[in-house]
């Protein structure tokens, strides 16, 4: 079982099944854009992985496809921290736009899991038109062999978290940008789609307008922990979380009726895309939950929960 697996017995308690409140740290945006050009306009929406004893984050990047004056495109970053708070980046990108369905859009928004010793990157991969899940995969973060497109068939597809263990024979992944939808697979590679969304919008609330998975789920004893992005009808995202079955992960049994984290900073609710908070990575790491999030599509911050 891997780090991002652990059966967390001791989630907060203070709503029984899921966290109670993280906590902006003073210091964000932990991460902003810098001079180099594949960088330059846009750093966010992070995926996050942790070793105990470094954090790694592979963050989207925004900057010109080719020239200064070209088009943007995005393409995934990776920096390491050994506080989960000060980072060190590469300086090129792990994984950038070469493939017809990506180009020219970029990768965009990635997760990550790992299984048996290889991490699965899920991204967008984007052409101008489209958006498509596609998955990549490494043995080290650094080196990564793109798989190809996971829903081939469909049209429209983004937002792809998923389980990093099998339930009852089957590797699990929640998807989607309006509804959250599921799929299962033996093997990672050959996806079958339930019927019908697994959460969706609820009117008057804060997530009226669109609902989508946030970073990989959590298997706790209680059940699979799955903290998710939203946009109420103003388009002001924010997060919500909700559980399901352990042995039917289709079935919802829990839902917050609030958001645990919203736009209140000023560098939430001013930037790129105003009033987001957006996030794709959560890692338990000296004690403490560090949930990572894009900042109005435009820079990187952190909240953290000390709950044990």
């Amino acid at each position: 079982m891997s780090n991002n697996a652990q059966k967390h017995e001791s989630l907060p308690n203070a709503i029984h099944w899921g966290f109670d409140l993280f906590h902006k740290h003073p210091l964000n945006p932990i991460l902003l854009p810098q001079e180099v050009s594949w960088e330059s306009h846009a750093v966010f929406n992070p995926a996050a992985w942790t070793d105990k004893k470094k954090v790694y984050l592979l963050y989207r990047a925004e900057g010109p496809l080719h020239s200064p004056n070209s088009s943007l495109t995005s393409r995934v970053g990776l920096a390491v921290s050994s506080d989960g708070i000060h980072f060190e980046r590469e300086f090129t990108p792990i994984l950038e736009p070469t493939e017809p369905y990506e180009l020219p859009g970029g990768c965009e928004d990635p997760r990550l899991v790992r299984v048996d010793g290889t991490f699965y990157m899920t991204y967008t991969a984007y052409d101008g038109k489209t958006a498509r899940i596609a998955m990549a995969v490494s043995h080290d973060l650094y080196s990564w062999r793109k798989q190809g497109l996971l829903f081939p068939e469909l049209g429209w597809t983004k937002s792809a978290a998923m389980l990093d263990q099998p339930i009852n024979g089957f590797y699990w992944m929640y998807f989607g940008d309006t509804h959250i939808w599921a799929a299962y697979s033996k093997d990672l590679d050959h996806w079958t789609i339930v019927d019908e969304p697994v959460l969706s919008p609820r009117q008057h609330s804060f997530d009226s307008r669109l609902v989508e998975p946030g970073p990989p789920p959590l298997i706790t004893a209680r059940g699979i922990l799955l903290i998710y992005n939203s946009a109420d009808d103003n388009l002001r995202y924010s997060m919500g979380q909700s559980l399901f079955d352990l042995n039917n992960p289709t079935q919802m049994i829990r839902r917050t009726s609030h958001p645990i984290l919203e736009p209140t900073e000023v560098m939430e609710k001013e930037g790129q895309v105003p009033n987001v908070v957006f996030t794709e990575g959560l890692v338990e790491f000296n004690g403490r939950w560090f949930l990572y999030y894009g900042m109005a599509d435009s820079c990187i911050g952190v909240a953290i929960s000390d709950w044990l």
